[in-house]
């Protein structure tokens, strides 16, 4: 019999049972998607890590060009679903590939500005982050091969976010399954010198993840053009925008791209600041934050899943399938989030114990992975709401202030005082750097109650024009 529930006397009965169900055939595929992505840097950072502390400090440095390029890609195509969800509640195709040429088109002219600056002044790069000349030499080595990798990188993760939108996750995952094969194997034989192969330390490294994205984009583009037949890549749209939508999309996407921006060049000011406080605590972040992603992958499989679920139900006019369905969404967060925090303390001794870390850097270690403990259960939670609830109704200006003012107006401001005026023990540094999600906690709560985030954004077909 199938179990339903009242909400109230004016909410929808809802099968949970068949909600979870849809629920979770997303989540699975979207949080394999994270594990293997994290699967990518975390084969970096084991491999390297044996190989000495200053090799893995330059390509974690190095990382952070990477990073902010793909939340730049994350802005794009988190906007993009803004409108693409709803759509696909519309059943409207063809608006939706529209979208999609126009974030193809995004997405690469980013990656080619990103491309120039990682090959072509990659010290000047690195120097942001540390000031240590042999951690800036090896990480030079580094971009100057995986700058390559980031027009394929455009490509590839453009398109399979908005296929995710659509509720097409299967594929992404099998694609990015293979590439993880491809990067370790590649990685191992080429850092370690396996089977008569160069040893080349971290130009190995940097060159097996060049591979592994070639190997994405080949995929993707013979599943593009062979076998999706629902939503295709169409090049006129690269060139034909349709102004209404390009008008939509630039109300909706642009504060999400700014977002993304935003907190992703927060995230790597946290990171440029550890990396003036010594290759210890460059050494011992770069585990913590692998160790945190890792203890994510599931909470960040139900923030995508969020977005896509309710934004389709938007589209569908379902106001208050939508409002039920998000409290859901909020409690699935909090158990998620608690239970990667729980993985985190766990990992702490058996990182401590595997890799070739100083003693100084073992002990910043075990006190950063406390302190990813609880940050990742309110990061749980903010995620869902910002990435999941609310962009699904095209509430996407909020998240943008909230990033600004709690990152860079509190946490960071306030690390960067205590690091370079207060000269503050690192522990000390680092907590106050990871405190803004600890912050945004309420102002996001009182932001769901109010439910300014439920909007339909979807226009009708005689609205859209051809140009």
């Amino acid at each position: 019999m199938r179990y339903t529930r009242q909400l109230t006397t004016t909410s929808p009965e809802i099968d949970w049972k068949g909600f979870y169900r849809s629920v979770f055939a997303l989540v699975l595929p979207l949080a394999l998607q994270n594990l293997i992505n994290v699967g990518v840097t975390a084969a970096d950072v084991i491999m390297l890590g044996k190989v000495g502390e200053k090799v893995l400090s330059g390509a974690s440095l190095a990382g952070q060009v990477q990073f902010i390029m793909t939340l730049i890609f994350m802005g794009i195509t988190s906007g993009a679903t803004v409108l693409t969800a709803q759509y696909w509640g519309k059943q409207d195709t063809e608006t939706i590939e529209k979208v999609l040429g126009m974030g193809l088109v995004a997405g690469i002219g980013t990656a080619l500005v990103f491309a120039v600056a990682a090959i072509g002044a990659p010290e000047m790069l690195m120097r942001i982050y540390t000031s240590d000349v042999q951690v800036i030499s090896e990480g030079s080595k580094y971009l100057r091969i995986v700058g390559l990798s980031y027009l394929f990188m455009a490509v590839t993760q453009v398109y399979l976010n908005i296929m995710r939108s659509i509720e097409r996750v299967a594929v992404a995952t099998l694609i990015y399954l293979i590439s993880l094969l491809v990067n370790i194997g590649i990685n191992a034989l080429l850092i370690f010198g396996l089977y008569g192969a160069p040893k080349m330390g971290i130009v190995g490294a940097a060159i097996g993840t060049l591979c592994a994205r070639i190997t994405e984009t080949v995929l993707v583009l013979c599943y593009a053009f062979f076998r999706n037949k629902t939503v295709r890549i169409r090049f006129r749209y690269f060139i034909r925008i349709d102004r209404v939508l390009l008008k939509d999309y630039m109300v909706y996407a642009m504060p999400v791209v700014l977002n993304e921006l935003m907190w992703g060049l927060g995230s790597s000011a946290n990171t440029a600041v550890i990396g003036h406080l010594g290759s210890a605590a460059v050494a011992a972040n770069s585990v913590a934050q692998v160790a945190r992603q890792l203890a994510t992958v599931v909470v960040f499989g139900i923030s995508h899943a969020t977005a896509i679920y309710l934004g389709k139900t938007i589209g569908e006019k379902k106001q208050a399938h939508a409002k039920a369905y998000a409290k859901r969404f909020a409690g699935l967060s909090l158990i998620l989030g608690a239970a990667g925090g729980a993985v985190i303390l766990i990992a702490a001794p058996i990182a401590n114990a595997n890799l070739a870390l100083s003693g100084q850097a073992k002990s910043y270690l075990i006190f950063m992975f406390f302190v990813m403990s609880y940050f990742t259960v309110a990061q749980s939670w903010n995620t869902t709401m910002v990435v999941g609830i609310f962009r699904s109704g095209g509430d996407t200006r909020f998240g943008l202030i909230m990033d600004v003012s709690t990152m860079w107006g509190c946490s960071i401001l306030l690390g960067s005082v205590a690091a370079f005026v207060f000269h503050a023990s690192v522990p000390v540094v680092y907590v106050i750097l990871m405190s803004d999600e600890l912050i945004k906690v309420p102002i996001t709560l009182k932001r769901y109650f109010s439910y300014k985030w439920l909007k339909d954004v979807t226009r009708e077909k005689e609205e859209l024009g051809g140009r």
